[in-house]
Parts: C-alpha cells; structure tokens; sequence
C-alpha cells in the first residue's frame, strides 16, 4: 500500500499497489524558478515521508523545448511518471496518439465539485474521459503598464483598442525605453500571442467545427496591426521568446508589457524602483465592438500511458493539490498560476502573501480573465477541443506566417494562403 497516503482525504479513492518499496517517480516540469523548485521539493518531502517506499526526482525541461524531449521519451519508452505545466492542447495532442493516461480517478480524489465551473473542460477528450488536470490558470497575455511612463507622457488611461496602444507606445518610447516587447522570433510564443492578436481583430484560427479560417481579413488586419508595432519594439524582438520579452518589461527596458502574473513577483524581486508604478488590463482589441480574447494555456498535470508506476503517479498527482504543499507551489508565482480549486482561493493561507496582498486588483483581474480563457484547442465555447493544436503550434507556421509578412516584406495572400495550406495539412495528417 501507499503507506499513509493522506489518510481521512479523497486520495484514498485512488487505486494502490499491493507493495509500493522502491519506486522511483519521475516529474517533468518546465517552470522550475529556484522559488518553485523551493516549493516542490517540500511537495516531495512530504509525499515521501506519507510514502516511505517512494521516492521522487525532479527534472526540468524547458518551454521551448520539452516537445523533443517528450517525443524522444515516448519513442524510447523511457518516460517520466508525471509532468506538469505543459499546456492543455499538447496533453490533447499526446492523449489523442494514446501517450496519455485517463486521468478521471486523480480529478475524483482530488474533489472534482472543488474545482472552478468548467475548469476541467479543457482537458475533456473525445471519448468523454479527462486527460489530465489544470495545475493551475494563468492570463498569458495580460497588458502590463507602468502608471509613471504614463503619467509623463500624458497618457491618460489604459488603452482598450489597438489605436490607443500604438498611441500610448509612441507617447511612451523614448529616453532608451522602448514602447512594447511583443514577440517576433520563430517561436510558441510569437504564434501564442499573434493567435490573441487574431482573436483580438475578432477572428479565429479554425471555425468551431475546426476547419482551418485563418486566411481572413481579420487576420490581415491583425498582421497589418502587428507590423506597425515592430518599430515600437527592441531590435532584439526579431528574437523574442517568453523569457526574453518577460525580462524587457521587468528590466525598464519596455513601456509595456506582455506576459501572465508573473510580472509582479519578478518587479519586486529585480526592479523594486517600479513596483509601485506597475499594473495591469485585459489586452486591447482592434475596437470596442471586439471583446478581449485571454491566453490562459490551462498548465497541466498528466500522467504518461508508458508509466510503469501509474498508481504511486495517481497518488502523487492528488497530493500536488494538499493545501499545505499546493500553496507553497501557487506563492512561488503569486498571481502566475492561478488556483483552480475554489477552496484553496478562499483559504486564508493562500490569501496571506506580500505579492497578492499589494496587487489584489490586479490578481483579481487575471483570475477573472484566466478563468474565462482560451487556447488554440479550446478558441471559444462554441468550438470543438482540438488536440491537433500542440502539432499546429510546434510546427511554427503561425510563427513562420509573422515573420514572413512582418520582417521579410512577404505578399500578404501568398503567406497567408500557405500558413492555412500548412495548418490544413496538420489537421488532415
């Protein structure tokens, strides 16, 4: 048995081995921030010391890359035991080629009525079971603003519409500091962002029953919009990932920022000059008639189907989610991965934090906006989940599609034509 698995709790639901010495778990995760890996190892100690015949190791990966290391893993057979923080579309993609474990048992012993309303939507599969959990919401694609620039360039309010945004940049760059750090390099996070971008003209990348619908003028006004904002931006964007435009608007370097919660914890840490200064919107739309469209990649927790420990793994999985434990993880990040169980929101402990006790309205702000989030494989209520997403993103053709119109001066409708003959291809594979 899985000694002292959390007696009294729902992880006594999970299945258990009849012997549990000497198992070795493997966790894969790329967020591992000295402050998160703080908070793992506790979650580690903890579970161990319920477990004494298990024993856990934590291996990063990283944002860009854990898509070879991952196909590598199931080529060989050679895989971990969980992974978290990959976003819900590439877990719909491994689930589809059956490289994922039905993850229904863990949702119910963590307390599926504890969850937020729908918060589990994302991760339902076409044969009506769950392959996996969210660890967490996050506002990937938040605005992030610095009230003093704004005030000294006279801007007046947040901007709402993409028009007002270029404006305030402009009224902002100067003095060394550059209006925005969007993203323009052959990267997830340049095709991530530009998708906000087409749901921010009021587009979509596929219609609800998933045919491919980017070749739109929606998206030419998106590319259009996008184009005009790269003199706004450091000439290192051409090679911009999330670290690298994260940093631009932490450092002072950028007016304006885009990135999830993580913005507040990284501001007081490295630049505590602006921590007053620092807020937060919903991203601008094309206009008022357009409403914001929030990137929340819904960080998950699944269990690879070659696991040779699924249920040490199931129990694992739960215990993530022990309030004690689960906090710790939720402060590393204040108001960067959100909680998606309703009781660890309103626990006291978790309310107790220096991050979320001096930026309530903008936690607030992101919960709100994560919690009513899409991705590429959930663009709307309406569509259908799309676990091709993760193989649509790896493939950078959205990323392929911005750089050719953006810095090679491409024909519009000749790139277009075949970022939607590339995605066709993806979905009809």
């Amino acid at each position: 048995m899985l000694a002292g698995l959390a007696a009294g709790t729902a992880l006594s639901a999970l299945p258990r081995r009849a012997h549990a010495q000497d198992v070795t778990l493997r966790w894969w995760s790329p967020q591992g921030a000295p402050a998160q890996a703080e908070a793992y190892k506790f979650q580690i100690a903890a579970f161990e010391a319920l477990n004494p015949g298990i024993k856990v190791v934590f291996e990063t990966t990283s944002d860009e890359g854990y898509a070879p290391q991952l196909a590598a893993a199931f080529a060989s057979g050679e895989v971990p035991d969980l992974v978290t923080h990959l976003p819900s579309f590439s877990v719909q993609t491994y689930y589809s080629n059956g490289l994922i474990e039905p993850f229904d048992d863990v949702i119910n012993a963590i307390g599926a009525d504890d969850y937020y309303p729908g918060a589990n939507d994302v991760f339902k599969t076409a044969d009506g079971k769950y392959c996996g959990t969210g660890i967490g919401n996050t506002a990937a694609n938040m605005l992030w603003l610095r009230r003093d620039l704004m005030e000294a360039a006279g801007v007046a309010a947040a901007p709402k519409t993409w028009d007002e945004l270029r404006a305030a940049c402009q009224a902002m760059q100067k003095d060394g500091i550059f209006g925005a750090p969007l993203p323009y390099g052959q990267n997830s996070m340049t095709s991530l962002i530009f998708i906000g971008f087409i749901h921010g003209a009021g587009g979509q990348v596929f219609t609800p029953d998933l045919q491919v619908a980017i070749d739109s003028e929606q998206t030419r006004a998106a590319l259009e919009f996008y184009k005009s904002m790269r003199e706004l931006c450091p000439p290192g964007a051409t090679n911009y990932s999330w670290g690298e435009s994260l940093t631009a608007f932490v450092s002072g370097a950028t007016a304006t920022g885009i990135y999830a919660g993580r913005v507040l914890a990284n501001v007081v840490a490295q630049n505590p000059g602006i921590a007053d200064h620092v807020t937060c919107t919903t991203y601008p739309t094309i206009s008022a008639d357009v409403a914001p469209w929030t990137f929340n990649d819904f960080p998950s927790v699944f269990i690879p189907a070659q696991s040779k420990n699924k249920d040490a793994a199931k129990a694992f999985a739960a215990f993530l989610f022990d309030p004690e434990g689960y906090i710790k993880q939720l402060h590393a990040a204040p108001g960067h991965v959100l909680p998606v169980l309703k009781s660890i929101n309103e626990n006291p402990a978790y309310q107790d934090n220096d991050i979320i006790k001096k930026y309530p309205a903008e936690v607030d702000l992101m919960s709100g906006a994560a919690a009513g989030g899409f991705n590429l494989g959930y663009e709307s209520s309406a569509h259908a989940s799309n676990d091709r997403a993760g193989e649509v993103i790896a493939s950078n053709a959205i990323a392929d599609l911005v750089q050719r119109v953006v810095l090679n001066g491409d024909d519009v409708n000749a790139a277009l034509g075949d970022c939607a003959k590339a995605i066709d291809a993806i979905m009809k594979a």
